[in-house]
């Protein structure tokens, strides 16, 4: 960037580059008072400062009215194209063109999401999109405001998150979750008994490194217990550990249906009371009036709706 040296600036009226460019344009002193709100005398004024500032004449009278010396010319051409750009940067907003848009989107979401997700939003972005890229960031429901308040994300997807201090949370679609197993590992044909989820081990995904949560604690409640055999933080291979063990896993609904889609899996309604979830959009309010955001956002809307049932 050259560098601007503001002691030269804060001597220029910008106002008076508003005149000459109407003066310009319009030729006439009175036409230029009319299109600028002001009387002759005024303009009249501006022009002599103009002349100083510029040490030219820059407009002289003739036939066709005030003329343009070569000066104003070369002037015109510089000064117009920076008098179009300001105005748009105070008064036309952010424009966001798809089609044309050059830049890549850091989204965050944790792995299931992504499975679930991207096969349908990625060729959505593509094919309106074709310059824009996307960097996806694994943001777990405990880590996803910490990466919108530092930056580390444009936008999120998570969990059961209210909008509160700086993070608009917006709900998109609610689901529940399901118990996945091999029918080659377990000789269940489902719907699941509260008698067969505890008979086999299970596969937990913990943000936090716990090997319990929800559905021990209501297990509990009924005096029974699971075992936990595998604690992760990431769902990725928990289809190939099914395929492999006896073993169950419980995964929210929209992720059981894809892997039953594309892995040979049995599913069933968990036997034991679950609450369901929100999926929300996440993002910083200091990109409140972003639209490259607010077009963002919509794709991923309509790409987690095209996912519901």
């Amino acid at each position: 960037m050259k560098k601007i040296i503001e002691n030269d600036i804060t001597r220029i009226d910008l106002n008076l580059l508003t005149v000459f460019t109407v003066l310009y344009r319009e030729a006439s002193v009175t036409r230029t008072a009319e299109v600028l709100h002001l009387g002759q005398p005024a303009i009249s004024g501006a022009l002599k400062r103009l002349r100083d500032m510029f040490h030219d004449p820059l407009f002289v009278r003739g036939a066709k009215g005030m003329l343009p010396t070569p000066r104003a010319d070369a002037l015109m051409a510089d000064i117009h194209p920076l008098m179009e750009s300001l105005h748009a940067a105070i008064f036309g907003g952010q424009a966001f063109s798809p089609a044309t848009a050059k830049r890549t989107f850091r989204l965050g979401m944790s792995d299931w999401s992504e499975y679930w997700l991207m096969s349908s939003l990625l060729p959505a972005i593509m094919q309106e999109a074709p310059g824009v890229d996307v960097q996806l960031i694994d943001a777990d429901p405990f880590q996803v405001r910490r990466l919108l308040e530092e930056n580390s994300v444009d936008i999120a997807v998570s969990l059961n998150k209210q909008s509160s201090g700086e993070i608009l949370s917006e709900p998109v679609t609610t689901m529940g979750v399901a118990t996945l197993w091999s029918p080659r590992q377990i000789p269940c044909s489902g719907p699941l008994s509260v008698g067969d989820f505890i008979a086999y081990e299970h596969l937990l995904v913990s943000y936090r490194g716990a090997n319990h949560g929800v559905i021990d604690q209501q297990l509990a409640r009924q005096g029974l217990q699971r075992r936990v055999r595998y604690a992760t933080p990431y769902f990725s291979t928990f289809p190939l550990m099914l395929a492999a063990m006896p073993l169950f896993s419980t995964v929210p609904q929209g992720l059981a249906q894809r892997w039953q889609q594309h892995f040979d899996l049995r599913a069933s309604a968990t036997p034991v009371d679950y609450p369901t979830f929100t999926l929300c959009v996440l993002r910083h309010k200091r990109r409140a009036q972003d639209p490259a955001l607010d077009w963002l956002e919509e794709k991923l809307r309509q790409a987690m709706r095209s996912q519901e049932g």
